[in-house]
Formats: C-alpha cells, structure tokens, sequence
C-alpha cells in the first residue's frame, strides 16, 4: 500500500523549487511515516495538522484520489480496497480523544468470540458528545459509541489500537448479552481460551456500580474455575446435576490416550463414567470419528462415555439425570437421586 506519496511535496511548506522536499516537508513526512506504520496507513486529520500539514495538501491528496476518506475526519492513505483493520483504526480515531475501542471490537482484536461483528463498537469519555451511531460510506461497517465513565481504569496501558482491557471487554459483553447464556459463553470464551483468569474478571465486576446479572455471573465465575467452558456445560451443572443430587464430576479432566493428551466434560472418576456434552447436533464425519474413536479408547481403560446434546440437557434434563444415575448405581455409587421438582420423574415420589 502506498503512504504519504512522498514524491510530491509542493504543496507542503518548506519544500524546495522543482518540487523536492526541503526540510520542513521532510519532517512532516517522517512524522507521520511514523504514525501511519502504526495506524495501518490510517490517519485523523488532527494528526496531519499536527504534524505540520496544511489543510490544502490534505485536501489535494483526497481530491486526486491517493487518500480516501474512511470516517469523518479520517483518512485511508492510499487509494486500494480499506481492509476491516484499517476502518477499525479510522473509527477510533474519528471519535477523537480518549476513545478506545470495546465490546464485540475489542473482542475481536483479542481473538475471542465469534465472527466478527457487522458493527464497530467504540467507547468515549462520559463528559464527550458524539453521535451515537454513523458511517461515511457505503462499505463503511456502522460505528456505535458507548459513553463511558470508566475510560482510565478500563484502557488497556499498551495494546494497539486503543481497546478495553481484556476483563472489562467480557464484563461489557455480558451486559450487553440478550440471554444469561450468552452472558456465560463469554465468560467461559475468555477464560477457557486463557485469554483472562476468573479472578480479573470478578475484580472488573467488583468495582462497577451498575451490573447486570451481578448474583448470577459472581456464582457463575466460580463454574468456569471449575472447568464450566460453555452455556451447556453450566447448563448440565445446574439443570442435571446439582438438582438431582448426583455427585460432582471433575470437568476438563485430563486424559492420556494414544499418547496425546485430551479433556473430558465430566469424569466421574471414582464410578469410571464420562458425560460428554456435544453443543452442535450435526458434526463433520471426522469429528464424530474421532469421538467414537475416543470413546472407544476410553472403554479400553474401562471407563464407559454418555453423550447428550442440547436438546438433551435443557429439554429432558429429567430422563438425563435419572439415567446417569443408574449407571452411577451400577457402578458403586451409594448415593440416592433426588426429585428437582414436585413433577421431576428422575426419582420415585
């Protein structure tokens, strides 16, 4: 991608007769060269005045073509397709100071959660104005901004772009969750991938005034530490589980098999039964070979492995229970299943 097209330079003051860069057009160029290989070849319009250049050249590289505008007040500088970074660059700096990028952005420039998100999220100053919602052009993602009286405290100290620390993205993206589910998922998204440990985000958690499932993601955090990575996880724990009075399994337990190292959903190591949860119906054929294939291993060692889906442990949680239950009887355990509700058929009344 080109840069400032720093063959030009009569339109920048100090430059010297026949059109070559004096001077003062050279540290304006090394100025913002510096800049713009940090901004993935982005820059705001303060910048450029900042660093010396005129609001003519700035206008003659956008009227010829070699700059394009990306946001209000920002510009891509060169003249090819903006890449989804570089209109990320443009939308934090179109917000102007002290903003930093948030939410589903700052997750993606973490590399957590799911595909990106057809808006660009931005976060400023409580004290600022600006609109809430806006693109410039038609291949623009929209940018939302977020009012926030938190920008100090949340700012990660180094990343580039500008973006919320790790642990205060996931507490913003449970508030905004429609669902306590999705709620979860980020948290076990963030933790599971070791991006963040539950102890930061339950000191994020702390500290705000105003949360939404405060109770529920306090105790919620306290699943994923024991090895809860997903919504249905959390929902086997709390639906199957702890309701009906079956002992706790170890969740993640490692395993050896073949040699290679691999993590059960939930082991009932004493009782040598696995309860793998699988939260999509439909998997590729090599997915479910290499379950069978794991499973069969497993039952080498004596360990037998019962699968349920979604559907399973939200919609007959019941029959789930009560059938694990008796497979835990069979294999020693003294334990009685227990009713969840006056109507549970888990268990005689």
């Amino acid at each position: 991608m080109g840069g400032l097209s720093t063959g030009e330079y009569g339109d920048l003051p100090g430059a010297a007769p026949g059109n070559h860069p004096g001077p003062m057009a050279t540290l304006i160029s090394f100025r913002l060269d510096e800049l713009l290989d940090q901004q993935h070849r982005v820059l705001s319009r303060r910048q450029a005045l900042d660093a010396g250049m005129p609001e003519s050249a700035i206008r003659v590289r956008l009227d010829n073509g070699r700059w394009q505008q990306l946001y209000p007040g920002t510009y891509a500088t060169y003249s090819g397709e903006p890449p989804r970074l570089a209109f990320i660059w443009a939308a934090v700096l179109s917000a102007g100071p002290g903003a930093v990028l948030c939410h589903q952005t700052a997750a993606e420039l973490y590399q957590f959660g799911r595909r990106p998100h057809p808006a660009l999220h931005v976060a400023i100053p409580e004290e600022r104005h600006v609109r809430r919602t806006y693109r410039t052009r038609p291949d623009a993602p929209p940018v939302i901004i977020h009012r926030s009286d938190r920008i100090a405290r949340s700012r990660h100290p180094v990343l580039l772009p500008p973006r919320t620390r790790i642990e205060e993205t996931v507490v913003d993206l449970t508030q905004f969750a429609p669902t306590f589910d999705e709620a979860y998922h980020w948290l076990s998204q963030a933790c599971g991938s070791r991006l963040c440990t539950v102890s930061m985000i339950r000191a994020a958690l702390e500290v705000r005034k105003k949360v939404r499932y405060r109770a529920q993601l306090a105790a919620a955090l306290g699943d994923v530490a024991d090895g809860a990575l997903s919504p249905l996880e959390y929902r086997y724990v709390h639906g199957v589980e702890r309701p009906h009075g079956l002992p706790a399994a170890r969740r993640q337990a490692p395993v050896t098999l073949g040699g290679q190292r691999r993590y059960l959903d939930n082991l009932y190591h004493d009782y040598l039964l696995a309860v793998e949860l699988d939260g999509i119906a439909a998997h590729p054929v090599g997915e479910r070979w290499r379950d069978m294939r794991r499973d069969n291993s497993l039952a080498g060692l004596g360990v037998l492995t019962l699968r349920y889906s979604w559907s399973d442990v939200t919609g007959q949680r019941c029959a789930v229970a009560g059938q694990i239950a008796a497979i835990l009887a069979q294999r020693g355990w003294a334990g009685r299943i227990r009713r969840c509700s006056p109507g549970c058929p888990a268990a005689p009344s």
